[in-house]
C-alpha cells in the first residue's frame, strides 16, 4: 500500500458507471463506440485503461469528464448522477495543450482565472504547482522556449492547480522520447508515493502494456468496435516495480495474449478468418516487409514474444497488432498467445527479392482476403475487365458503415496495387486488369 492509500484510508468509490453506451450518427450510419461500460474509479489509486484504436477510450474520458453524456446507462461522481461537466476533474493531454502566448506561470494560472479564483491566490497556488512539478526558474519563460518534456510538465502543474479530485491522462508520454517519459513518470509516482499530489485517483489512457503495469494498481482492458471492459487486472507489485522481474514480465506477457485473442477464430486453423466484409486495417507492404525482416534477423531468428518485439522497436499496441494480425491473415505469421512465428512463407518472403516477393504477396492476398479475390474475379469475369468502385462499395455497404467501406477499399487498393493483381484510376473511379494480365 502507498503512502497515497494511506492517506486517503479506505478505497471508498469516486466513479461509477453502469451499463454505459455511446453511440454516434443515425441510423445504418450509427458507430457505437461503447457498448454497456461497467468501470469503478476510487479513492488512492491509479487506474490503466488499454485498448486498441476503436475501443472508445477518448469518449469513454470525455464522459467520464462530464463532456459528453452516454447515451444510455449512468455514470456517478461521489455519489451523484452527474448530468453535466464534472467539478474537481483535471486532464492531461498528449499534445500539452498550452497557450504559446502565455508564460509558463500564466498558463497554469489560466485554469484558477476561468475558476474565478482571486488573483493573489491563483499567483501562490501556480508557483506551488510549478515548485512541486519541477519547474522553479521556468516562470516567465514560453513554450516555444521549452523541451518536450517541460510543457508536459507544465500540462501536469496546470492540471494540479486546480486540486483536483481525479486526474485523467490521455496518453500523456506518448509524444515523449524516450528518456523524457520514463523521467517524467518516475516523477510522477515518486509523488503520488509520497502522497504530494492533490489528488485522490488517476486514470490513465496508454497504449503502451509495459507502462500500464509500471504506473497501475488496476489496468483495464477495453474490447474494440464497440469498446467495453473485457478484463480488470489487479497489479500486486510494490512500487518502485522492477522491469526485469519475472512477474512482472509475464503480466505485461499475459496482457498481450488477451489483446491479440480473436473471438472469431477458425476452429482448424486458431485464427481468425477474413470475411468478405471484414474491415481491413491501414496497414502499409512497407510496414508487413519491414517486421517480416526484422523478425528473421537477430535476436528475433523468426520468432519472440509480442513484447520484446515492442521493446526493441519502439513499436506500441497500435502499432504493432495490427501489422502483425495482417501478417498472420496473409499467412506470414503466427500469433500464439503473446508469441509471434514467422511461417515458412514469411521466411521465403524475406529471403526474395522485390519482383519474387511481389508475386508470393500477391497469391497470398487473392487466397486470404476475399474482398481482393472478388475484385479480382468480378474483374475477369466482366466484359472490358473493369468494374466502377461503387459496385464494390455497394456490396460492402452490407455489413460496413461508409467510413469503414471508403477505408477498407483504400486498403485493398494499395495492396493490389502492390500486389499488381489489378490496377486501380482514382481519376474514374475504376478498378481494371489493364497492364496486369501478365503478372499472374
Amino acid at each position: 500500500m502507498n503512502s497515497q492509500t494511506e492517506k486517503t484510508g479506505a478505497h471508498s468509490e469516486i466513479y461509477a458507471l453502469k451499463n454505459v453506451s455511446r453511440g454516434f450518427g443515425k441510423g445504418k450510419d450509427e458507430l457505437q463506440v461503447l457498448s454497456d461500460v461497467d468501470l469503478t474509479l476510487r479513492e488512492g489509486e491509479i487506474v490503466g485503461m488499454l485498448g486498441r484504436s476503436g475501443s472508445g477510450k477518448s469518449t469513454l474520458l470525455r464522459i467520464i469528464a462530464g463532456l459528453i453524456l452516454p447515451s444510455s446507462g449512468e455514470v456517478r461522481y461521489n455519489g451523484s448522477l452527474l448530468t453535466g461537466p464534472a467539478e474537481g476533474v483535471a486532464m492531461v493531454f498528449q499534445t500539452f495543450a498550452l497557450f504559446p502566448w502565455l508564460t509558463v506561470l500564466e498558463n497554469v494560472e489560466a485554469g484558477l482565472q476561468a475558476l474565478q479564483v482571486e488573483p493573489k491566490e491563483a499567483r501562490k497556488r501556480a508557483l506551488a504547482a510549478i515548485d512541486l512539478i519541477g519547474l522553479d526558474g521556468f516562470e516567465n519563460a514560453y513554450p516555444r522556449e521549452l523541451s518536450g518534456g517541460m510543457r508536459q510538465r507544465v500540462g501536469f502543474a496546470r492540471a494540479l492547480v486546480v486540486n483536483p479530485t481525479l486526474l485523467l491522462m490521455d496518453e500523456p508520454f506518448s509524444a515523449l522520447d524516450v528518456l523524457t517519459a520514463e523521467t517524467l513518470r518516475t516523477d510522477l509516482l515518486d509523488l503520488w508515493s509520497g502522497g504530494q499530489l492533490p489528488i485522490k485517483s488517476i486514470l490513465i489512457v496508454t497504449h503502451n502494456i509495459e507502462e500500464a503495469v509500471l504506473m497501475c494498481d488496476r489496468v483495464l482492458v477495453l474490447s474494440s468496435n464497440p469498446g467495453r471492459v473485457v478484463a480488470q487486472i489487479n497489479v500486486p507489485f510494490p512500487q518502485p516495480r522492477n522491469r526485469l522481474d519475472p512477474a512482472f514480465r509475464k503480466m505485461v506477457d499475459d496482457i498481450y495474449a488477451l489483446m491479440t485473442n480473436r473471438r472469431s477464430a477458425d476452429a482448424k486453423t486458431g485464427k481468425a478468418e477474413l470475411q468478405l466484409g471484414s474491415p481491413l486495417p491501414e496497414v502499409s507492404t512497407n510496414l508487413m516487409a519491414g517486421l517480416i525482416s526484422a523478425l528473421a534477423a537477430e535476436p528475433y531468428y523468426g520468432q519472440d514474444s509480442l513484447s520484446n518485439v515492442a521493446e526493441r522497436l519502439l513499436l506500441e499496441v497500435d502499432d504493432l497488432f495490427p501489422v502483425a494480425e495482417m501478417l498472420e491473415h496473409l499467412g506470414f505469421a503466427e500469433l500464439k498467445g503473446a508469441d509471434i512465428k514467422l511461417t515458412d512463407a514469411g521466411k521465403l518472403f524475406d529471403e526474395y527479392g522485390t519482383q519474387e516477393r511481389k508475386t508470393i504477396f500477391a497469391d497470398h492476398l487473392l487466397r486470404y482476403v476475399p474482398l481482393a479475390a472478388r475484385i479480382r474475379q468480378v474483374l475477369q469475369e466482366r466484359r472490358g475487365h473493369w468494374a466502377p468502385r461503387v459496385r464494390f462499395e455497394q456490396e460492402l455497404g452490407d455489413s460496413l458503415n461508409d467510413t469503414a467501406v471508403e477505408e477498407t477499399l483504400e486498403n485493398v487498393i494499395s495492396w493490389g496495387r502492390y500486389a499488381e493483381i489489378f490496377s486501380y484510376d482514382d481519376n474514374t473511379e475504376t478498378f481494371s486488369l489493364e497492364d496486369v494480365e501478365g503478372s499472374l
